[in-house]
């Protein structure tokens, strides 16, 4: 039982470092991505969309999952990565959010379009 603890803090810190780290590199504050609804937002500005969309998540059932799988691929187009890539962050995200905050990922801009 303790070694399962353990291991479960470790992935809880994983991937809050992982976010932490995603954050930053898109000019963002790190600590963001602990606050509940602020992070959301936050997130929404990293991939360029509207404050609103949290409404959407938060009120509109069935929606919010279309919503949210679109957000997941908006940030990974923002980084450069394609449509396996969001695959990867849907259905293996303590793989794959480490690759993206922890490895060499640069952010591009919203939904991959590059800031000047």
């Amino acid at each position: 039982m303790t070694i399962g603890l353990l291991f479960y803090l470790g992935l809880i810190v994983l991937m809050i470092v992982s976010a932490w780290k995603t954050y930053e590199k898109a000019n963002q504050p790190g600590w963001a991505c602990i606050i509940p609804i602020y992070s959301t937002i936050v997130w929404l500005r990293i991939i360029g969309k509207p404050w609103w969309w949290l409404l959407l998540l938060i009120f509109v059932p069935i929606v919010n999952i279309i919503i949210a799988i679109r957000m997941i691929h908006l940030l990974s187009k923002s980084f450069g990565k394609g449509t396996g890539f969001t695959f990867g962050l849907i259905f293996l995200p303590f793989i794959f959010y480490p690759i993206l905050g922890l490895g060499d990922a640069t952010y591009q801009g919203p939904a991959g379009i590059k800031q000047e």
